[in-house]
């Protein structure tokens, strides 16, 4: 029998006196994915850099082809043949691809100059096998996030790897590249690489893994082929409880117009945009990657240049790119990108959460200590935070409670519309369920939200209407009927493609609606 490519037996580790992994084993064969899934904060991470000699266990041990790791040693265990491409890629952006491929271990000629024709030749063959086609030449700040995923793996891949460690790579990229993802995952399986690949999202375990194993509070629940067992068996294992509705029941919203966009023409797009949306109304904007989602909900907010048209909340207007007259307003944004746009993982829950009004919080330029925590505290707990306390830095938070945190700091003042950008990216099934909860409380209490998802289930299920978005315009409007129609995922994409649609899918004018709609599911 071959030997298997990593074992990892008996691992515990524990930060701080809190244990992380509480004796976990598993073993990876040759040319195969596993898929490691768990919510977040359930130790898979921590998992992946003992499995990578980034961190020492406490106890146990991981072994490669039955020789045991250097813990602690990154270095040894790549010389043993363990690479790992982490979720927040460190690439050296102003190099260039090829010298990110051969980054410390550069070829070099007779006189000990570098080989740089060489090296180019050489990464273009290393990439074609992949079939991505990447000029060598150009810098790595050119590529998507995508393609800079795949030249990390190409990277780890070609100076030999036996065991890949994948964590989440396919969270920040767009439909188009998951499917080269894949290509270049079932590639390196045929090669005999074994892989341990961590993510959320059920359609990739399915699409990829030969086995599943699933952790819960640092200990391993499910070890299992994929082929033994359901989604449910999955989602249960990894929640502790069944799943019985992902998505809550969204109520009908009020007749009143909470949030009036006119002619709001974005900078670097050719039309204009008109929409409302009313009081306890959700509406989800769909769309292709490019669509013009983000950008429009950063023009509505006035992070992003406008150069024509107009906003108001609630019948009143906001001047053009002013974000503090849309927060006095009553407007909110939680950004896409919740690490580098929203929260400051530096610093604690308490500071993040009083940071978008902080002078609600201060008297003669001090801080008010006590009421700015009573009041973050408030917020904090009505998303029902998880956290040891407001002093926590909110980089030791999981995915899901740094998103509640970005979140809920609108809510220490009064908010007449939200502007939810990717609202779920990043976070675990749990966590994904008790944000959809939220996202619905606050549209009962009045609020008016405003979705962009590429989640297609997310847009279906939680909206009352979907704006489908082409090129910075707004392609065509689904009511609520038509989403829940049998149809209405491929009318989106026909929207968002600008096909024609077909003879069972219907294209609804995009003049917003102004009927309330009975309580729907």
């Amino acid at each position: 029998m071959t030997a298997p490519a990593l074992e990892c037996h008996d691992l515990v580790k524990a930060f701080g006196g809190v244990p992380v992994l509480k004796g976990v084993s598993l073993t990876l064969a040759p040319g195969s994915v596993t898929a490691l899934a768990g919510e977040n904060g359930a130790g898979k991470s921590t998992m992946m850099k003992i499995a990578s000699g980034q961190l020492r266990p406490d106890a146990g041990a991981v072994l490669i082809e039955g020789s045991p790791l250097a813990a602690g040693d990154p270095h040894a265990a790549h010389r043993q043949g363990v690479a790992i491409v982490p979720q927040e890629l460190a690439p050296i952006l102003d190099m260039t691809v090829y010298e990110n491929l051969f980054l410390g271990r550069e070829l070099r000629g007779r006189t000990g100059l570098l080989d740089r024709r060489r090296m180019a030749r050489e990464a273009r063959q290393m990439l074609e096998v992949f079939g991505v086609d990447i000029d060598p030449q150009g810098a790595v700040r050119t590529l998507s996030v995508g393609l800079r995923q795949i030249v990390e793996i190409v990277k780890n891949s070609s100076s030999g790897a036996k065991v890949l460690l994948l964590d989440e790579p396919s969270s920040a990229i767009s439909d188009r590249e998951v499917e080269r993802l894949y290509a270049v995952v079932n590639r390196l399986r045929d090669q005999g690489v074994a892989m341990l690949y961590t993510t959320h999202k059920m359609e990739e375990i399915r699409a990829l893994a030969d086995r599943v194993v699933v952790l819960r509070d640092g200990g391993l629940v499910l070890d299992e082929p994929l082929t033994a067992v359901t989604d449910d068996d999955i989602v249960h294992a990894m929640i502790g409880r069944e799943l019985e509705d992902l998505f809550p029941t969204v109520n009908a919203p009020g007749g009143d117009v909470a949030l009036e966009v006119r002619g709001l023409h974005v900078q670097g797009y050719a039309a204009p945009i008109d929409l409302t949306v009313r009081r306890g109304e959700i509406v989800g904007l769909a769309g292709l990657v490019g669509a013009g989602r983000t950008e429009l909900l950063e023009a509505i907010f006035g992070v992003r240049r406008s150069v024509a048209g107009s906003v108001s909340v609630a019948g009143h207007g906001i001047p053009r790119n002013q974000p503090a007259a849309s927060i006095t307003r009553g407007m909110a944004l939680v950004p896409e990108d919740r690490k580098g746009a929203g929260a400051v993982l530096t610093m604690s829950v308490l500071d993040n959460g009083s940071l978008p009004r902080l002078s609600q919080f201060t008297a003669g330029g001090w801080l008010r200590q006590g009421h700015r925590a009573k009041v973050v505290k408030e917020a904090m707990s009505s998303v029902r935070l998880r956290s040891r306390s407001l002093s926590q830095h909110v980089a030791t938070l999981s995915g899901g409670n740094q998103q509640k945190v970005v979140l809920a700091r609108w809510l220490t003042g009064h908010v007449d519309v939200l502007l939810l950008d990717e609202p779920t990216r990043g976070v675990d099934v749990g966590a994904r369920s008790e944000i959809y909860r939220i996202i619905s409380d606050l549209a009962d209490s009045g609020m008016a939200v405003l979705m962009a998802s590429s989640d297609m289930p997310e847009v279906l299920s939680l909206s009352h209407r979907a704006l489908v978005m082409r090129a910075g315009e707004v392609a065509g409007e689904l009511d609520r009927a038509a989403l829940q129609a049998p149809s209405a995922q491929d009318t989106i994409f026909r929207l968002a493609a600008g096909l024609e649609p077909t003879d069972n899918t219907e294209q609804t004018h995009h003049t917003p609606t102004t009927t309330p709609t009975e309580d729907v599911r």
